[in-house]
């Protein structure tokens, strides 16, 4: 017996009011939000703890640890680099191992499902809500990414979720905002969309959520959202690809959701409704688990003790954090033979890179210190950076060009480069200056500066990655490979090694 309700509340710590919900029968359990719930290992610890001995039973307890640019859990849990990364490095058992250090932290601080792995294929580069939280846009090896971290996370007993089912790769528009509407046929589904899916759930996944989406090859009707049509859910998930687990909604606060009946879910065959931080309405009223599928998991949960607290963020985990971070960084081009970077250290260097923010409701970027200049700096101690606006203004990029002058190297870093952004480098491209441009977050931005003579991925800005690029100018091996193509100027799986040489994956 459960309820059906995913809950958030309000604060690091559960206050009386909260507490009285908790007793409600129809709560399922609690997803912990970053910005609302997290402040330490410790706390997270403790609130779990209170929540399950307020509600007198078993809680779901859950968050978003997808790693790169979406961290739900505390500043303590290791900094591993997200799924394109994970990608980029092309090996299943290192994301294997990424995922199961993951998984023992959190459940280190009494968290057991994460909403990971995205699965979504990344056919569509200016999908507004995808980037770097996908594996690649090859079908296959998403689905081998997929599987090997469902392995991992659940090897140490954190339920998995797949998602966001039936993947939002071509969406155009971000469910978060509105309903996006998938023109897919149900062949072009099978062969690319459902791959991952199909091979995350061989894998044992133990949830799969459902976005919000319009499919109308599959459901006769492009306003359904998928999370409330039994087309999708029970014909579909349940029928033809067999996933016998635990079906959660996305949130329903959101515009993807926006005008239905929080239950319509419940009766087009989900177990679960994932309340989100803006939800208002009653709870469902339902109070049974008709199918089982909740039961069968806390009976798997049941099966797993809790892993040593000094596990989380501990040296081993930081040391396969910066294994990936070294595996990743992807050298696209470097036509005038500039790597390795001159290690003089009289040499003069400018770093330039926007300030880190929150591109989507999916993002604890803004968390981020921006930390391009200081990895420089400790292979070039004569380096001095700039932090520009995401949007730099005219003026903006003046500033920047009178500092390049003195400079006699600059290494420029772009976020989902704009266009302004794209002005910024062909600015500081212009000046002649020696220049090395990262991309780091999606692959794409070179398309917005094409000229650039050397150039690299990161898949992401945290403090390994940004080590880790600079390891990779001063002289350390580049084994990353892109897993997505750059339209019109490199192809799926390409890379450069130290030595110039062009190689594929």
């Amino acid at each position: 017996m459960g309820g059906n309700a995913l809950i958030a509340i309000d604060g690091p710590r559960l206050d009386p009011q909260q507490a009285v919900l908790l007793s409600d029968p129809r709560v399922a359990g609690v997803t912990l939000y970053r910005h609302l719930n997290v402040v330490s290992a410790g706390q997270v610890f403790e609130l779990a703890r209170s929540l399950v001995e307020s509600a007198g039973r078993r809680l779901l307890i859950a968050l978003d640890q997808e790693g790169g640019q979406l961290i739900a859990g505390p500043p303590e849990t290791t900094q591993f680099a997200g799924n394109m990364a994970l990608g980029a490095a092309g090996d299943p058992a290192l994301t294997h191992n990424v995922a199961r250090a993951t998984g023992l932290e959190l459940r280190a601080m009494g968290v057991n499902v994460d909403y990971a792995p995205v699965v979504d294929v990344a056919t569509r580069p200016g999908n507004p809500s995808l980037g770097i939280r996908s594996f690649g846009e090859d079908p296959v090896a998403v689905g081998e990414m997929a599987a090997a971290f469902v392995t991992g996370l659940q090897e140490v007993g954190v339920a998995a979720t797949l998602k966001h089912f039936p993947g939002k790769g071509e969406a155009l528009v971000d469910p978060h905002d509105r309903l996006p509407v998938l023109d897919l046929s149900r062949q072009r589904l099978d062969t690319v969309e459902l791959v991952p899916f199909r091979a995350g759930i061989d894998a044992g996944a133990r949830l799969v959520m459902v976005g919000h989406y319009g499919l109308p090859s599959v459901t006769g009707d492009r306003f359904l959202p998928t999370s409330a049509a039994p087309q999708v859910l029970r014909s579909l998930l349940r029928d033809e690809m067999g996933f016998g687990g635990v079906v959660v909604t996305d949130a329903l606060d959101m515009g993807g959701f926006a005008g239905l009946d929080a239950e319509t879910p419940l009766d087009a065959g989900a177990d679960l409704l994932l309340y989100g931080p803006r939800q208002t309405g009653a709870l469902p009223e339902r109070t049974t688990d008709g199918t089982g599928h909740l039961d069968d998991l806390h009976v798997w949960l049941d099966g797993f003790d809790t892993p040593d607290p000094s596990l989380v963020g501990c040296a081993q985990h930081r040391a396969l954090a910066e294994e990936l971070a070294r595996r990743s960084i992807t050298l696209v081009r470097d036509d005038i033979g500039l790597i390795p970077l001159n290690r003089d250290p009289a040499s003069r260097v400018l770093t330039v890179m926007p300030r880190p923010a929150d591109l989507t409701p999916a993002d604890t970027s803004s968390l981020v210190a921006p930390g391009l200049a200081e990895a420089i700096k400790a292979r070039a101690p004569s380096t001095t950076g700039l932090v520009v606006d995401r949007e730099p203004t005219g003026n903006e990029i003046a500033g920047v060009l009178a500092q390049v002058a003195d400079h006699d190297l600059v290494v420029v870093g772009t976020i989902d480069a704009g266009h302004a952004q794209g002005r910024l480098v062909e600015a500081i491209l212009a000046t002649r200056t020696l220049t090395v441009t990262a991309a780091l977050r999606t692959p794409y931005d070179l398309a917005l500066y094409p000229a650039a003579p050397v150039h690299l991925c990161t898949y992401g800005i945290l403090p390994p990655t940004m080590t880790a690029l600079a390891a990779a100018l001063f002289g350390a091996p580049v084994t990353g490979r892109l897993p997505v193509a750059i339209p019109g100027l490199y192809p799926l799986g390409h890379g450069v090694t130290r030595e110039g040489v062009e190689v594929s994956r």
